[in-house]
């Protein structure tokens, strides 16, 4: 239901207390999540906190939505408790009627570029940058636009690395001729191209 809300010029994220390995961890259990996840951690619960979601006793946050307006006013807060269920459709009719009476001028979200063809990732064995940068390939459901080759266990695909990179330094994107090194600058690069998260 994303285009229904980047039509309604909503941008969906997910806030937990959790980590962002949590998060990573979870999408990628879930098959990907296709919008951002934020991470409420440290101070844990601060965010949650300011909006009154915070639950002290059993030191989680409450499963509620948030509507807040391009100006910063909360439109809509619902909690659906711990434990509880959102539906997705009537939130995605709340924000189309706030959008209605509010979104005049507002600019449209771009559907995402997406990979240019031939994109590749490159990874070592248990190494936790390339494992990062496969959770983000996964949670972007990227897995049919981006091929993964090892390193640490494909002799030829060392030597293509390193010929494309002039070393065989991985994680490592190589997209358009351009090569990126470092995990959080691939995540960066791939949820610019193929990801929901809009400026």
């Amino acid at each position: 239901m994303l285009p229904r809300f980047r039509a309604a010029h909503t941008q969906v994220l997910g806030v937990s207390i959790d980590s962002v390995y949590s998060h990573a961890n979870w999408g990628a259990s879930l098959g990907g999540v296709s919008f951002p996840l934020l991470s409420d951690f440290q101070p844990r619960g601060a965010m949650a906190n300011a909006y009154g979601l915070y639950l002290d006793g059993p030191g989680i946050t409450d499963r509620a939505t948030v509507i807040i307006d391009k100006n910063g006013t909360v439109r809509h807060a619902s909690s659906a408790g711990p434990g509880g269920q959102r539906d997705i459709s009537e939130l995605a009719g709340l924000c189309e009627k706030i959008d209605s009476e509010f979104g005049q001028g507002l600019n449209s979200f771009a559907e995402p570029a997406g990979l240019p063809a031939g994109a590749q990732l490159f990874i070592k064995s248990a190494c936790g940058p390339s494992r990062a940068a496969l959770l983000t390939r996964d949670n972007l459901h990227l897995a049919n636009a981006l091929t993964v080759k090892n390193v640490s266990e494909d002799a030829a695909a060392r030597a293509e690395l390193t010929k494309l990179a002039g070393k065989d330094q991985a994680p490592a994107l190589v997209c358009s001729g351009e090569v990126i090194h470092e995990a959080a600058d691939i995540t960066n690069f791939l949820v610019s191209k193929a990801g929901n998260l809009q400026a």
